[in-house]
């Protein structure tokens, strides 16, 4: 029997990667193509569907090229929650001021509509209990709401499709308007099984898209996983290089792909806290650019300042809360490539790793380990360092944009030691972070055992460690480390029927890798230091209040 293959494609915020993965959930191949990203101005990011697309094509006919395309039975597509603007002739539609006809995405980082989002919160609206009680700026009514109020005869009056962008490409691949559960529910307010709220559309000015049965937004709804029109289009296809027919599943915003990826995998013989317990005791972390906190229930839980409950938006059946910091990757990169010593950081990792490879913050955990004293832990290095990491707001659990980052225990000193040290406090304010959303949601009712973690952080041994010590939770690694990928995949073997359900599918293809345990010894340590981290936050809520005292 030929072997048989799924394909995954993962729309990330700076590059399109794809793998062709087995029945068994290995990665056979992979590829990967950057995407372009354009800041017309401050807070604004916009992309392009027409480039998405294309790229897309690429890296698919690249993971393809060596096997017979009849043995690809199904395609799923994953991609962050960036918002698609098309015409009646699904043709694009600029969403800037600069009218760029092929800039007609707004990514899911824009901020652009902070204050539309503030207003929406103030309504107090029943759907704001599923979203933590507040709007956030990364969801897609107020993006909508700015666009009809600044951008009304260039955008708004010619658009007749927003999508969420996973679902403009599994439209792109079916020609099926039919919206995945997992986008309406977590980012625009769909709540199955009532559906839209009409009510919240008016109460906020977007009357019009109630229009025909909201069919601007999304009529017709199905779960992650869900087989979509008649497979790939004779178009989309040729533009693959796949087989017409080809199954495609409803498709997931990337995070939940990798929840997808790692969540579900057999734990048996690894001793984990969460091994003979319902997968309700595990969260996902998908850690990237940003990182993304993914919780599921059998029943509803409302989490202050976390989204959610969403019910079927990553597990089919379940109920999902999603909490989340939206600049972890991007943070770390900021503080290091800030850093006065920076360019000496790069020209020490290129001496000691010319030909390997390794990058600078493999040579930054090396240089932890020299800084510290013998049988000490890297982490008592930055005892007198500590970070507030919300330089780009908090989404959770805190639900507030508008928070700024904090840097407690600087000197006038700037070597590559204090760039090690700035470094490690960052990682740990961010495990800190993840710390500050679990007591959120164990205060709420879920009862978290074990982390699972998987996205580009997770590579990065330092910070996998922290989150342990930190948070005194076992975290699990996936066997693939596109663990993103194979849930994008997981999407397409479901939607193949060569398995009965999203369940089944993330059982068997899901696999435990490395189990790193938390340092107990550091435990008295992290309980100091989280006690700062919140004080911290106290502290900027006082400086707000006093500047803004009249």
């Amino acid at each position: 029997m030929a072997d048989i293959y799924y394909v995954g494609v993962d729309v990330g915020t700076a590059s399109v990667r794809a793998a062709l993965v087995t029945r068994e959930g290995l990665l056979k191949s992979t590829a990967e193509e950057p995407i372009s990203i354009w800041e017309p101005q401050s807070d604004h990011y916009v992309q392009s569907s027409i480039e998405i697309w294309e790229k897309c094509c690429t890296v698919v006919q690249a993971v393809t090229c060596g096997v017979e395309k009849s043995q690809v039975r199904g395609i799923g597509f994953d991609a962050t929650c960036s918002l698609v603007v098309l015409d009646r002739s699904f043709q694009p539609v600029p969403v800037s001021q600069d009218g760029d006809t092929q800039r007609n995405v707004v990514m899911w980082m824009d901020h652009r509509a902070a204050e539309q989002a503030a207003r929406i919160t103030n309504t107090g609206h029943r759907v704001l209990s599923r979203v933590g009680g507040v709007m956030s700026p990364e969801m897609q009514p107020p993006k909508l709401l700015w666009l009809k109020e600044k951008l009304k005869e260039s955008c708004w009056d010619r658009a007749a499709h927003f999508f969420d962008l996973p679902d403009f490409l599994s439209w792109k691949a079916t020609g099926s308007l039919t919206r995945s559960l997992c986008t309406l529910v977590c980012k625009w307010t769909y709540c199955p099984p009532e559906g839209w709220d009409t009510s919240f559309w008016t109460s906020i000015g977007l009357e019009d898209l109630l229009e025909d049965n909201f069919s601007k937004i999304g009529s017709v709804t199905c779960s992650p996983g869900s087989p979509l029109g008649d497979g790939l289009t004779q178009d989309a296809a040729a533009d693959l290089g796949l087989v017409p027919g080809t199954a495609v599943g409803a498709s997931l915003i990337d995070a939940h792909a990798g929840g997808l990826g790692v969540i579900g995998a057999d734990v048996k013989s690894f001793h984990l806290p969460c091994e003979n317990r319902p997968i309700t005791s595990r969260m996902a972390m998908i850690c990237g650019t940003s990182t993304c906190h993914m919780a599921i229930s059998e029943q509803p839980l409302f989490v202050p300042g976390v989204w959610g409950p969403c019910l079927s938006a990553m597990v089919p059946g379940m109920w999902l809360n999603e909490g989340g910091q939206s600049a972890t990757g991007r943070l770390i990169d900021h503080v290091v490539k800030g850093h006065a010593a920076y360019a000496q950081l790069q020209e020490q990792a290129q001496q000691r790793f010319p030909f390997t490879g390794e990058n600078i913050y493999g040579y930054l955990n090396s240089h932890l380990t020299l800084m510290t004293k013998s049988g000490s832990a890297v982490d008592l290095l930055a005892s007198s360092l500590h970070v507030w990491p919300d330089f780009h707001g908090n989404r959770s659990p805190l639900a507030d944009p508008t928070l700024k980052g904090m840097v407690i225990g600087l000197s006038l000193s700037q070597t590559l030691d204090d760039l090690a040290l700035l470094y490690l406090a960052t990682i740990q304010a961010l495990a800190l972070g993840t710390l500050h959303i679990l007591e959120a949601m164990k205060e709420a009712g879920h009862d978290i055992r074990t982390l699972f973690l998987c996205g580009g952080l997770s590579k990065n041994s330092l910070f996998v460690q922290i989150h342990a010590n930190a948070t005194g939770l076992p975290v699990v690694l996936p066997d693939q480390m596109e663990a993103v990928l194979v849930g994008a995949a997981v999407l397409g073997a479901c939607a193949s029927q060569d398995y009965s359900s999203i369940q089944e599918a993330m059982e068997k293809m899901a696999k435990v890798g490395k189990v790193v345990q938390p340092d107990r010894e550091l435990q008295s340590f992290y309980e100091r230091k989280y006690k700062v981290f919140l004080r911290l936050f106290s502290h900027q809520r006082e400086y707000q209040a006093l500047m803004n005292h009249r």
